[in-house]
């Protein structure tokens, strides 16, 4: 048989050099004029540990095809079938037939071309490598199948098997296809990291990515998918581990797409393989090369990380509803204290090119035109922003209905908190270990509690705000929520733009609250874990005294005015023009701003300054202050601000906003129905990183007795 060869890259090159020592003739083609004039020189070498040997055979440029053609094996990119089957179209010959050697399923783009009746499926698994020009490394032996399109066995078929050195015919081509394609998503996966393909595949963070890729391709297949080389649709759970070891066994230690973007950088065929799936994992991945071959990202295993993220966002984090917006493939800075890690954004923060929705309903602006300040200094850290997250409605307390609450990990009947819902709850859940809340009234900390995390809103101003949707801007923080103690304190350092070391500390006083602890709403297990959380630190050798601060007694009263006044202010044209799409409760808070009275505001304000004058002189005489975070675990749903439900929800936190002092919640051990507690610590403004010193000693602590 006379063959022609169009692509003699590593797959076609193999092919034609296995088929001319057979003894069968062979033109090969090639694009690539270095490679054409090394064959036609020095001829064509396999080298690696399957074979080593070195024919001779003719080579050409696409131009110089013969004007006729018959049996054409088509082993090109994927992304150049279209360019290649204008060139063998017209050369084909009546009888002549084109099959498919490539990755990815092009037998319709060439059918186009030619004709079903004239194409050949197959299935190539080999791994093998252009090494230089005439050169190729072939680095395993691995399942080749040769099909028709229609599932007939055909002379032609049976003829092809028989000359080329291990292909075997089969009848679901198809299927073969469908299944190198939910493999080639993994690989392409591996693709966007610097680890081996083996390496990738073993790592168990990286294992739900990688089955998630191939259900998604699977879950397309049009034919049934059928098993090869370790990789059995039927049981993908086993199939990561007979993956490795295939892949250990091969000389070809990355993908030929790999090469393409850490080494040749070049187009990869991403867009022809992957282009046409669906599915939000095999999407990003396609956007993570996407910024690889445009320079914005570089081969590392961030972007496995990364990739790993968008898998546990989907699979635990879109059941909670905490997820409005998902940035795929998001810009941020080549290095940095932060590179790599995946941050979720609460959502009435600008991100650029996206639209900040508040969770709301009201006066959707347009995407935002650049990053609100923490979103740039965390893009300028190396931070992935990858997801921007559900709150309440404006950050005021309530539910808007068209995004919905969002449900707590722990218990998903009951709910995350508030405002800063979707960042808690993310974290909670494991999907990243890094979110950014806003606080006003406790809503960093109060979610941080429902849900058994860290959250700390730091002292007035330490953070930027600027690009933050206002909900009251005296007392609006940002700051940080963190599976740890010390991932609150790096993220804090990041986005306030100063050092927050954590570092031992002793000789601690601290001062307990005993009017919280007294609190009538606080629930006998709440009150136990804090009272258990305050023993610990005494244990520690830190001063243990009850302190009060008589002017708590009017804090419920003065953050509730100060809000309303504030927001209502800053949705007053707003409301006049759309007051019926705003949810219940934000539309019921923002009536009640509407009677604050200018002067009430004002004494609010004062009533603040006391209540901080009040903590400084508490302060005086103790480092810290503790007590609980809330009064009870997570509730079935989010009481509104300014009711009285409300006003026990942030009875313990909003002191710390009128004063402007950094306060912290930890988890401090399971309370009434198995939920957690949160002990809240606070102390003097600017000692954010002391507070969050002593807050790690209870950490260690904790965890060591638990």
């Amino acid at each position: 048989m006379t063959y022609v060869v169009v692509g003699a890259g590593a797959i076609g090159g193999t092919v034609a050099a296995g088929l001319v020592r057979d003894g069968h003739e062979v033109l090969v083609c090639d694009a690539d004029p270095e490679h054409v004039a090394a064959i036609n020189r020095d001829g064509l070498a396999i080298e690696g540990p399957v074979e080593e040997y070195t024919v001779r055979v003719p080579a050409v440029s696409p131009d110089d095809l013969p004007d006729a053609i018959g049996d054409v094996l088509l082993a090109v990119k994927a992304h150049h079938t279209g360019a290649a089957m204008r060139t063998i179209a017209p050369r084909l010959a009546p009888d002549g037939y084109v099959v498919s050697l490539q990755n990815g399923m092009n037998e319709p783009e060439i059918v186009a071309a030619v004709g079903a009746d004239r194409v050949v499926g197959a299935f190539v698994n080999f791994g093998a490598d252009v090494v230089g020009p005439g050169r190729i490394l072939r680095g395993n032996r691995a399942t080749f199948r040769i099909g028709e399109l229609d599932g007939t066995e055909s002379e032609r078929v049976r003829r092809l098997a028989a000359d080329i050195a291990d292909a075997e015919v089969t009848t679901n081509v198809a299927g073969y296809l469908w299944a190198k394609e939910a493999y080639g998503a993994m690989l392409f996966a591996t693709a966007v990291s610097d680890l081996s393909i083996a390496d990738a595949l073993a790592e168990p963070a990286y294992r739900p990515l990688f089955l998630a890729l191939a259900r998604e391709v699977l879950d397309q297949a049009t034919a049934p998918p059928e098993p090869f080389d370790g990789f059995d649709p039927d049981d993908l759970e086993g199939s990561i581990d007979r993956l490795v070891e295939f892949n250990r066994g091969s000389a070809k230690t990355h993908s030929g797409i790999y090469r393409d973007l850490a080494v040749r950088h070049r187009k990869t065929e991403v867009d022809a393989m992957l282009g046409s799936l669906e599915g939000p994992l095999v999407r990003r991945t396609g956007e993570l090369i996407h910024a690889i071959e445009e320079g914005r990202r570089v081969c590392e295993r961030a972007n496995l990380d990364l990739l790993a993220a968008y898998e546990r966002l989907e699979r635990l984090g879109r059941p909670l509803n905490a997820v409005i917006d998902v940035v795929d493939a998001p810009d941020r800075a080549a290095a940095g204290p932060f590179h790599g890690v995946p941050v979720a954004v609460k959502d009435n923060m600008d991100m650029e090119g996206l639209v900040t929705t508040n969770a709301s309903t009201v006066a959707v602006p347009p995407p935002a035109e650049a990053d609100a300040e923490v979103s740039a200094r965390l893009r300028a850290s190396g931070a992935d922003l990858f997801c921007k997250t559900n709150l309440l409605e404006y950050a005021a307390g309530s539910v808007n209905p068209t995004y919905g609450m969002t449900f707590n990990p722990l218990n998903p009947e009951r709910t995350s908190g508030g405002s800063s819902s979707g960042s808690a709850a993310l974290v909670a859940a494991g999907v990243c270990d890094h979110a950014l809340g806003s606080d006003t009234g406790g809503s960093i900390r109060i979610p941080a509690a429902y849900c058994g995390i860290v959250g700390l809103k730091p002292t007035y101003g330490l953070v930027p705000v600027a690009g933050v949707f206002e909900l009251s801007p005296t007392l609006d923080h940002v700051g940080p929520l963190a599976r740890t103690v010390r991932g609150a304190a790096e993220l804090l350092a990041v986005v306030s733009g100063a050092p927050c070391p954590v570092e031992p500390v002793g000789g601690v006083r601290v001062g307990v609250l005993a009017r919280h602890l007294a609190e009538p709403q606080l629930r006998p297990g709440v009150r136990d874990r804090v009272r258990e959380a305050i023993e610990q630190l005494a244990a520690l050798g830190f001063a243990v005294r009850e302190v009060d601060v008589a002017e708590l007694d009017t804090a419920d009263a003065a953050l509730g005015t100060i809000v309303l006044y504030e927001a209502w202010q800053a949705h007053r044209t707003r409301y006049e023009a759309e007051a019926e799409l705003y949810g219940p409760g934000t539309r019921h808070l923002l009536e009640l701003g509407r009677e604050i009275s200018e002067d009430d505001y004002r004494a609010a304000r004062a009533d603040g300054e006391r209540i901080a004058a009040g903590f400084d002189r508490a302060l005086a005489e103790v480092d810290v202050l503790a007590g609980p975070t809330v009064a009870y675990v997570a509730p079935p749903e989010d009481p509104p601000f300014g009711t009285p439900d409300g006003d026990v929800e942030a009875r313990f936190t909003g002191p710390y906003n009128l004063a402007g002092m950094p306060a912290v919640s930890v988890p401090c051990g399971p309370a009434e129905d198995g939920l957690p507690a949160g002990l809240q610590l606070a102390a003097a403004r600017g000692r954010d990183a002391f507070l969050l010193s002593v807050a790690a000693a209870h950490e260690e602590a904790f965890h060591a007795g638990a």
